[in-house]
């Protein structure tokens, strides 16, 4: 009964920061414009992060630190709802980039194979508007009755520290500084490493008597995700990494000796003594780790199924009693009538566009998935952050669900395949867009933004993300390849092998079997299973990296007993915003012929000092932020 009556109770004592009453600058062309180059340049970003390392981060704190760093410090502004509707934009690249690239480069991979034509950039770039704009639309009717009459009870954690972030620069200054100092530091490292090509990206140890090795990648966007993460998340990637080149590789090695095992084509002797452990786990462990990833994904979204029927209840009295007809400024959402009329029209949109290979029957379970896992993500997000966020584990479920639809009413081959990972990719950018629109929308009711605004702002930077995520997609695959060592795509080649397997039934199902019940055997010890899978998946150089950042996150934690972002996180988002920026521009050299013109490779060979010291440097700068410098957010 308590916890009812201070629910009724919340929305009359909460007031925002800037009152219903009070008219600022929120939503103009300054915002407007700083928004979509935010949103460009973290999508960009994120996009090659998370397609090199599985995982993508928020946007939205350095999103809003810049914004505060333009409009106030520089331009002398005083409006954080300006400062808000930056980072409403920003943040949306970011979460559009995490859908996309979940799912959207199999469709390369295919055409690599010959099985289907390489997409083009209106292809992906429909397929990505329709999700975004879809995941925008589906959180409408659900913000009153998840940010409004939750407030409280739904901590929305990312959401709440980005309003605090901007109500800190209101307060005394701005961390913009900071951001660029880390994306600066970065850009550095990563054109010395992969430009100049001076110093290795990997550090290798052989250990031989295991019949493994350990190395590490040289890279600050690595150590950047594991501060980002934390110890725990860090811990257990490493974990998993751990699991597989330290107990599974040798294992399969010493007792394999001279057999052949699919899909292996070779003898795992042979195989060892030619490439080395690396051989291995490209062979077997991914497929282990593809199946606990796959398990990890759906166990996630199982544990989630008791909030979704509140959920429900709670979408369809926000949708009876909305306030989008409300006289405030702060409860004025976009007309529910535009909003259905929106929905209807992308999903005709869907059916009927060549470029979209999607049947009616894809489309009614695009509308479908595409609420139900909206209004599942958004809550989702609102109790353990975007980061928890299952949008894996909600393709992984989709796209079995939608393959065994198509083939069981004869859309089978290739043209089935590629209906199935357009539905799953869509419903992905939606669950991901859905998240970062209640996030944004939590940042603006404490802040006391106009929700219209906000979701106009969310629809303009699906809008820009949709046609940028394209062009970077096709760039980076002409640059490197998905599927390589270079950009691994761990998610997607993923769920590849679920919808082949569906398909086909052409998957090595052993291995996979074996990954299903270690993610079960995680579950059972009470350990969150994705991390691990997703360092068992991946090869090891990138989760011990990452665990360094952990540790860094660690000790800094400690020393100033707080957690709250500081100056360590934003330094971080930095250094990961400035190495994927790098990256897209080498990709853009590699692609025009001009990287092998940089490479000193072949004058200065470093070896593995250069690539130690480069470390150190690495680690030293972060530390500088994250331990020694004294809440700078708030400087």
């Amino acid at each position: 009964m308590n916890e009812s009556n201070e629910k009724k109770q919340t929305k009359e004592q909460f007031k925002p920061y800037v009152p219903a009453e009070k008219i600022t600058p929120e939503f103009t062309i300054t915002s407007v414009i700083m928004g979509i180059l935010l949103a460009v340049i973290f999508g960009a970003a994120n996009a090659y992060l998370g397609l090199r390392v599985g995982m993508t981060v928020s946007a939205s704190i350095p999103a809003a630190v810049i914004s505060m760093g333009v409009i106030r410090v520089i331009m002398r502004k005083d409006s954080v709802l300006e400062s808000n509707i930056v980072q409403t934009i920003g943040s949306a690249g970011e979460s559009l980039a995490a859908g996309a690239i979940f799912t959207m480069p199999v469709l390369f991979l295919w055409a690599k194979e010959g099985v289907t034509d390489k997409p083009s950039l209106v292809t992906i770039s429909l397929i990505a508007l329709c999700g975004g704009l879809l995941g925008v639309l589906f959180m409408v009717p659900l913000r009153n009755a998840l940010i409004v009459k939750e407030h409280g009870v739904l901590p929305y954690p990312e959401g709440t520290a980005c309003a605090e972030v901007l109500l800190a620069g209101e307060e005394g200054g701005s961390s913009a500084k900071t951001v660029f100092v880390g994306m600066g530091i970065a850009a550095l490292f990563k054109f010395v490493v992969d430009g100049l090509k001076i110093v290795p990206g990997v550090i290798t140890a052989p250990i031989k008597a295991l019949k493994t090795e350990f190395s590490a990648e040289v890279y600050p966007a690595l150590i950047g995700v594991g501060y980002i993460c934390g110890a725990k998340i860090s811990s257990y990637m490493f974990a998993g990494g751990i699991l597989g080149w330290f107990v599974l590789i040798p294992a399969i090695v010493v007792f394999g000796g001279d057999t052949v095992l699919y899909p292996g084509s070779v003898s795992i002797a042979e195989m060892y003594a030619s490439d080395g452990a690396g051989a291995i786990w490209s062979s077997y462990i991914r497929y282990i780790g593809a199946g606990m990833v796959a398990a990890g994904g759906i166990i996630s979204l199982v544990k989630s199924m008791p909030l979704i029927a509140k959920t429900f209840v709670g979408a369809v009295k926000g949708m009876k009693g909305g306030s989008g007809n409300s006289t405030l400024r702060t409860e004025k959402d976009i007309d529910m009538r535009l909003v259905i009329g929106g929905v209807l029209a992308i999903v005709v949109m869907i059916w009927v566009l060549p470029q979209i290979p999607v049947s009616l029957l894809g489309a009614l379970l695009i509308v479908i998935f595409g609420f139900f896992f909206g209004a599942v993500s958004s809550r989702m997000v609102g109790l353990v952050g975007s980061s928890n966020n299952p949008v894996s584990g909600m393709a992984i479920a989709t796209l079995l669900f939608a393959t065994i639809c198509l083939k069981a009413t004869g859309d089978t081959g290739s043209h089935g395949m590629i209906g199935a990972i357009s539905i799953g990719s869509i419903i992905c950018i939606v669950a991901a867009m859905a998240g970062d629109t209640s996030q944004d929308l939590k940042t603006g009711y404490i802040l006391g933004a106009t929700p219209k605004k906000q979701q106009i702002g969310e629809l303009i930077g699906a809008l820009i993300s949709a046609f940028t995520i394209g062009g970077v997609l096709i760039l980076l695959d002409s640059a490197w390849g998905f599927g390589t060592k270079d950009l691994a795509a761990p998610q997607a080649t993923l769920m590849k092998m679920i919808v082949e397997g569906v398909m086909d039934g052409n998957l090595p199902w052993a291995l996979v079997f074996i990954g299903i019940f270690i993610a079960i055997v995680v579950e059972i010890l009470g350990i969150p299973v994705l991390p691990v899978a997703i360092g068992l998946y991946l090869p090891l150089e990138l989760s011990s990296t990452i665990m360094i950042g952990g540790i860094i996150r660690y000790f800094a934690d400690k020393k100033k007993k707080e957690s709250e972002a500081g100056a360590g996180v934003l330094f971080c988002s930095g250094m990961i915003a400035g190495e994927g920026l790098v990256g897209i521009l080498l990709a853009i050299l590699a692609v025009v012929g001009a990287a092998d013109k940089m490479d000193l490779s072949s004058k200065f060979d470093t070896g593995i000092i250069g690539g130690l010291v480069l470390m150190a440097l690495m680690i030293t700068a972060v530390v500088k932020y994250a331990v020694s410098s004294k809440n700078k957010t708030k400087a």
